[in-house]
């Protein structure tokens, strides 16, 4: 790659988060032209104990109308209880009282794929990856 006088390619792991907050307000400025509505709103929703220890979280962020669940996870003795459904209400009711018009999350076929078509989700896309596996795309209407 050809680069300007004194640029130079930096290929870096575990960048630091205001390096990546920095490219990330970068582009949301740049997008701020093409959207009627550019707010967006990163947030977790979290089950602590008393000692204020994670057993089961869901990372997500609002942008553009839609809901984005990037991370849901709860401890092992904590599936299969309603926990990681509590934490997709919460996540959603955050995505409606924002705006979003509908949702969006990624899982592979080793994570529990059967869990969200039961909240709704229909699948929209699949990649065949990793091998033996496949990474499952679902969408869900809010409103």
């Amino acid at each position: 790659m050809d680069l300007p006088p004194g640029l130079r390619l930096s290929f870096e792991n575990n960048p630091s988060w205001d390096d990546r907050e920095f490219v990330d307000e970068s582009l949301g400025r740049y997008n701020e032209q093409f959207l009627e509505d550019s707010r967006w709103s990163y947030f977790a929703v979290f089950v602590r104990a008393a000692d204020w220890a994670i057993h089961a979280g869901l990372v997500g962020s609002c942008y553009a109308g839609w809901l984005h669940i990037n991370l849901l996870w709860v401890t092992e003795s904590l599936r299969r209880t309603g926990i990681g459904t509590g934490l997709m209400a919460e996540a959603e009711r955050h995505g409606r009282a924002f705006g979003c018009h509908s949702a969006w999350v990624d899982t592979f076929t080793f994570q529990g794929p059967d869990f969200y078509p039961r909240l709704g989700y229909r699948e929209f896309s699949r990649l065949e990856m990793p091998p033996g596996h496949a990474r499952l795309f679902f969408q869900k209407q809010l409103t």
